[in-house]
């Protein structure tokens, strides 16, 4: 494990490469994207800088039925209630529409924090290497090249500790059912595993957002959590409603991973409330 070997994902100066791309949209979802696109650029107007796929979708990697379409906006201006109200209701009509997808989501920024220096490594390395843009103006290329470093590391993850009380108390809030917790267990298994993946990155020199490779890269450097992390990315892609798995997410591997991560990375910067 002393040899740092550069992984897939980089280029071959070893920065990240962005990772989707319109060509990559399989079939089934391009009708959806394309509505997505036309319906983005009704509701906002000139507010609208521009619109982003993330995830599945523009990896090519969507499943019918089973995966959901994640959507990023920078607007001109910071989000507003009615903005919010406005893409909830988008996000209805378009999962009422296309039942190749299982629920859309949507995040709503200012174009000026996208651009920030506080954000220079989380949320503006999502948009340059994780978003492939969809309309309107591509911020990446106002932005840095970015390596898997320790710095990337702390800004993208380290805020494990700050969340698991919020955690919890959606877990105290939701209804017990299957039905209810499974998308708990789908959130935080995939949360998890990413946050576990960031921890070794700089180790394993690379990028995926694969969340089997995820815990394997994990699990090399981490072996007595390997399992573990394995059964987190299976539940990542097929949750279960179990809320056994929920109370071990924020009482044991949790508050592990948030600690190992503060140890070794620090702690993200701080963001106003």
């Amino acid at each position: 494990m002393a040899d740092t070997v550069q992984r897939p994902g980089l280029d071959p100066q070893g920065y990240i490469r962005r990772e989707g791309s319109l060509a990559r949209v399989q079939p089934a979802f391009r009708p959806m994207v394309a509505a997505a696109r036309e319906r983005l650029s009704a509701i906002f107007g000139t507010r609208l800088n521009g619109a982003y796929l993330y995830g599945s979708v523009p990896r090519g990697t969507a499943r019918v039925g089973r995966s959901d379409l994640d959507l990023l906006v920078a607007l001109h201006g910071e989000p507003t209630a009615r903005d919010r109200d406005a893409a909830r209701a988008m996000e209805d009509r378009l999962n009422g529409a296309f039942p190749q997808i299982d629920g859309v989501g949507t995040l709503l920024y200012a174009r000026e924090r996208l651009l920030s220096e506080l954000e220079r490594h989380d949320l503006g390395w999502f948009v340059s290497c994780l978003c492939t843009p969809l309309c309107g103006e591509d911020l990446a290329g106002l932005l840095p090249r970015y390596r898997p470093d320790a710095l990337l590391a702390r800004e993208t993850n380290g805020d494990l500790a700050l969340l698991l009380p919020r955690w919890r108390e959606r877990i105290a809030g939701a209804d017990g059912t299957e039905e209810a917790l499974r998308p708990l267990v789908r959130f935080m298994s995939r949360h998890l595993v990413r946050t576990a993946f960031t921890l070794v990155m700089p180790r394993w020199n690379g990028w995926t957002s694969d969340l089997t490779e995820m815990a394997e890269a994990f699990g090399a450097y981490y072996p007595e959590r390997a399992a573990r992390l394995r059964a987190a990315a299976a539940l990542g892609r097929e949750p279960s409603g179990d809320p056994a798995v929920l109370a071990s997410y924020v009482d044991d591997l949790g508050p592990w991973l948030a600690a190992e991560y503060a140890r070794v990375h620090g702690v993200k910067a701080a963001r106003p409330k």
